[in-house]
């Protein structure tokens, strides 16, 4: 069975094509700059050259059928028709309390997605956009969407609530939801198996540590706590978020600056994090190398990154009344090593003892980058989101045809 992983953005879209026999990626790519007379698709079929055009694409429609037709190219393609392509899976931000597993689209989820806008209204309208354009070009093809929140669901209501008016959980659902749940639920399966024992009876901390960021406190394979709130901007201090700050910063910082409320949302979601106190960048690679060179503001500002990230591993440790391993993944988690080795160097009265040589190597590989005896183990895990996203569409499909 074939299987087409789809993350559709405002303007983007990526793919990702799985042939689930044997997890091989057949293809995969994106197209960028959708709406624009410039878009730009790349596409990458295995061991063929790959594709790079630049094109009209006003809608994701056409961008769709575009990758469909490169999908089956003669010259290009990885398959020789698009009934070899059996279900899609899609990558969804949120799914509200409605939905705690991934299931098959169909006009209901379809109709709750929509109602979930107001939660997510920069990523939810447009993973519709894309549920939408794979209905207009392949209307007869089973398509599921995997939640990013789902797997949070488990929480108990002392960890998702905030203590606010119970009107506003009862009347607007304002709770913490998490995010990035499809990542911290496969490298928390992955960890398990590195380490040779029953998910059930381990507690992680998983760290996923990207241009956004969240950690994870998951005990017996279930997620308790996680870093982010209703919205991806608590938490971490991440590229251009600010994370957690004291709410009344934002009537404050208002007032002061005369700002709108619009305004304000993107101080805090595109103008804050690394960017804002590095005055230099959101990307933590040129951030450490500006901050290796002497660059006092850089320095500040991946301390506070790594300060900030090695509090709540210590808040879940406590949260879950010890820990196992610590699972560093994700694009910062998995390149970084000098952040991993900071964070780790702090965390000795957990009785981590950090093994700087494998730190150093194995850059994409799993591997423990503590020492075998340290009391908590500390891994590298690389993450793979649309595996999972495949996976769950592929047993969701089987489900249904036996």
């Amino acid at each position: 069975m074939n299987i087409l992983v789809i993350n559709a953005g405002s303007s983007s879209l990526k793919y990702q094509l799985f042939h689930m026999e044997d997890d091989t990626v057949l293809a995969k790519g994106r197209v960028e700059r959708i709406g624009m007379e410039t878009a730009i698709l790349l596409h990458e079929p295995k061991d063929k050259p790959e594709v790079h055009e630049v094109s009209e694409i006003l809608e994701h429609t056409t961008a769709i059928r575009k990758v469909l037709a490169l999908l089956v190219h003669p010259e290009h393609g990885v398959i020789a028709s698009t009934a070899e392509i059996h279900a899609v899976g899609h990558r969804v931000v949120h799914g509200g309390e409605s939905f705690k597993s991934s299931v098959l689209v169909d006009h209901e989820v379809k109709q709750e997605i929509k109602r979930l806008f107001d939660l997510a209204p920069l990523h939810n309208p447009a993973h519709m956009l894309g549920i939408s354009a794979v209905e207009a070009n392949m209307p007869d093809v089973p398509q599921a969407v995997v939640f990013d929140t789902a797997f949070h669901q488990t929480m108990p209501a002392q960890a998702y609530l905030y203590p606010v008016p119970m009107a506003l959980y009862r009347k607007h659902k304002v709770r913490r939801y998490g995010f990035h749940g499809t990542s911290h639920n496969y490298v928390s399966e992955r960890a398990a198996a590195f380490l040779g024992r029953p998910l059930e009876q381990l507690k992680l901390i998983t760290c996923h540590i990207g241009n956004g960021a969240s950690c994870a406190a998951i005990e017996g394979g279930k997620s308790v706590d996680t870093s982010m709130g209703m919205t991806p901007l608590e938490g971490l201090m991440m590229g251009t978020r600010s994370g957690d700050l004291d709410p009344a910063i934002v009537p404050y910082a208002m007032g002061k600056e005369d700002l709108t409320l619009g305004e304000i949302s993107s101080m805090l979601n595109k103008h804050s994090g690394l960017q804002a106190i590095s005055g230099l960048s959101s990307d933590m690679r040129e951030i450490t190398e500006a901050m290796e060179a002497g660059d006092k503001n850089a320095k500040l500002a991946f301390e506070m990154y790594e300060y900030r990230l090695r509090k709540y591993i210590g808040a879940y440790a406590a949260a879950m009344n010890g820990v196992d391993a610590i699972v560093f993944t994700a694009g910062v988690g998995e390149n970084s090593e000098v952040l991993r080795k900071r964070v780790c160097e702090h965390l000795t009265y957990l009785g981590v003892e950090f093994d700087d040589a494998a730190n150093r190597t194995g850059r994409g590989l799993e591997r423990r980058i503590s020492t075998v005896n340290s009391k908590v183990q500390v891994l590298v895990i690389p993450t793979n989101e649309e595996w999972v996203i495949a996976r769950d569409t592929y047993h969701l499909v089987q489900s249904t045809t036996h």
